[in-house]
Parts: structure tokens; sequence; C-alpha cells
């Protein structure tokens, strides 16, 4: 699980009414971290991106191994950074880690707190209408982590797990979860799981009329 790939970007703008993002990103080799993420990396549409709990993004190598295999012609546009995470690592995927994760990473420690939702400027990217569709039916969206405590991150830094609070919640039980897929225990365990971003907590409890 080390770090092959470092990225930030500045605010560009995208699709037919030119919406501001902050999808494009650039590699770099070194990055500073504080609780909103890497320094000097834009987030257009706080909303849905940014802020301390999706400080930094993270998306699987191998999610662009699936994305190519359906969609061949984009071999040369799927490749990392190109989903907008900050991070790419080795070896891990929505299979393998779990929400309320808590790795060592360079100086930074940091803590997986949901999947990233895949909006509508990833299908205007890569100029493939229903690419963001394919991505939330496979799930195959990548996790946010919050910061929580800022250091300095290298490429080939590797992630060190020092806690694993959840180790039923994946990130691909949570989406489960979240497109209603699975069943009410497991509904029940990740709505609860420790580390969750507390907006999706309470939009899951509203969602399955939990208390």
């Amino acid at each position: 699980m080390k770090i092959i790939g470092l990225y930030k970007g500045k605010l560009t703008h995208i699709g037919e009414k030119r919406s501001a993002t902050g999808i494009d990103k650039q590699a770099v080799s070194t990055v500073t971290v504080d609780e909103l993420g890497i320094q000097g990396d834009i987030q257009a549409d706080k909303r849905f991106h940014g802020g301390p709990q999706k400080a930094l993004h993270q998306y699987a190598l191998r999610s662009y191994e699936k994305i190519i295999k359906r969609y061949p012609l984009l071999h040369k546009q799927a490749r990392p950074g190109m989903i907008g995470e900050n991070l790419s690592a080795k070896g891990m995927h929505e299979h393998n880690v779990c929400i309320g994760d808590i790795y060592n990473l360079g100086s930074a420690i940091v803590q997986i707190s949901s999947p990233r939702i895949p909006c509508w400027k990833i299908d205007a990217k890569f100029k493939q209408p229903d690419l963001n569709r394919f991505i939330s039916q496979h799930r195959l969206n990548g996790w946010y982590y919050r910061v929580l405590q800022g250091g300095e991150i290298t490429l080939n830094d590797e992630f060190q797990l020092q806690q694993r609070p959840n180790a039923q919640v994946t990130v691909d039980t949570m989406l489960k979860v979240i497109y209603a897929e699975t069943d009410a225990q497991t509904i029940e365990l990740a709505t609860h799981a420790e580390g969750l971003d507390p907006e999706w907590q309470s939009r899951l409890q509203n969602k399955y009329h939990m208390t």
C-alpha cells in the first residue's frame, strides 16, 4: 500500500455551462496536508467535495482497469489522477479498506470517512455520457479521508494501518447501504460505524427511519 501518485489542481471550467471544477489535477512529488486537505488544491463545489470530512480523495487503481475494460477507447484517458483524486496507491480498493480506518501516511494521520459519490463532471471530462452511471453501478467510487494530523506526504510513502474499528464495514459495504442493496443488519452496522462522516450518518438514519 505505497503511494504511487499525488495530485492537486487549480480551478478550471467544464461542461456546456463552463461550471467551475477542481477535477483537473496535476501530479506532484510531495504535498502538505492540513484539516482541509492538500494545501493549494482546489475543490470548486464545497457542497460535495472538500471540507474536513472530505479533505482527501483516493481512487483505486483497479477501478481504472475496469473502466478501460468497459470503455476501451478511454485507455489513454483512464489513468491515475484523472477522476479528480488526490491519492493513488497500490493494493487498496473498496473491498479491502473500511470506514473509520486510521492510517499513518508520511508525517500525517488520516481516517477514511465515507465513499465518494461521483457526479456529472466525470462524464463531461471523459466525454462519455454514461460513465458516471457505470462507476456507481459497479461501486467504483473511491473514498474520502479526514485529516487527523497534518503533515507531509511524499511519493512512495506507505499507508500504515493503525486502527480498524469497523472491520465489517468496507467502503463497498457502505456503498451497498447507500444504494439500498443489502440487509437490515448491515444497514444498522454501517450507519453507526465509528468514524463515518456525520452527514452520511444523518442521511442514512433518515433514509431508513432509524434513531
